[in-house]
């Protein structure tokens, strides 16, 4: 189940894989996929199931042919590293899909600009649109309205017994919202909210608001 906030007279639906989409631009937002991390932690040792490739491009499938977008802005860190087997998958995925597609470049983005430019995918370091400011890493620009990824947020819910739930989430203050890391091999950094932040945390199938 999908959540669906208002923000400076614009609509923008949180999905559970950790995707918004802005309903007046037709535009995808997605943060943190981090590809290639599976395929580098393999490539040293780490005992990753393989299967957690695919798993990343079937979810990206998967959201944007449930919204039909005509454009997906990835907000920083889309690769985790440099360049390996994942790249092909990303080409192939690319040329499979018909929306727009455009980087804005995070930390990790490292690869060169040339093997997005071949692809038809072009970088940027932030984009403004409107009262909107599209950034990897969380930024404060009066008049702006921030959203940014980088943080990987989570929340720690409280259960009886001192039982804690751990979840990522997407987290807005008054000027930003940080989406959830997108890749299925991430982590998350546990945010403390403040009196006036709205959380939404995110399960396998829902968006919920928590207090």
């Amino acid at each position: 189940m999908n959540q669906t906030i208002t923000i400076l007279n614009n609509t923008f639906i949180l999905h559970p894989a950790g995707g918004i989409y802005w309903v007046e631009q037709e535009t995808l937002l997605i943060a943190d996929v981090h590809l290639g991390k599976v395929s580098h932690f393999r490539k040293h040792g780490s005992a990753v199931p393989f299967k957690a490739v695919a798993e990343n491009f079937i979810q990206l499938s998967r959201i944007a042919d449930s919204f039909k977008p005509k454009g997906i802005c990835f907000l920083g860190d889309l690769f985790h590293s440099s360049l390996n087997t994942e790249w092909n998958l990303f080409e192939d995925w690319v040329a499979s899909r018909e929306e727009n597609i455009i980087l804005v470049a995070g930390n990790h983005d490292i690869i060169a600009p040339l093997n997005y430019e071949k692809l038809g995918v072009p970088i940027y370091s932030e984009i403004k649109t409107g009262p909107f400011l599209l950034t990897h890493h969380p930024e404060e620009t009066e008049g702006f309205f921030n959203f940014c990824g980088h943080i990987h947020p989570g929340i720690r819910l409280g259960g009886i017994g001192r039982q804690v739930l751990k979840l990522s989430c997407f987290f807005k203050t008054e000027n930003q919202l940080i989406l959830p890391a997108f890749g299925t091999f991430t982590g998350n950094y546990y945010l403390e909210p403040k009196p006036g932040d709205a959380v939404f945390a995110v399960t396998k199938k829902e968006v919920i608001q928590v207090q």
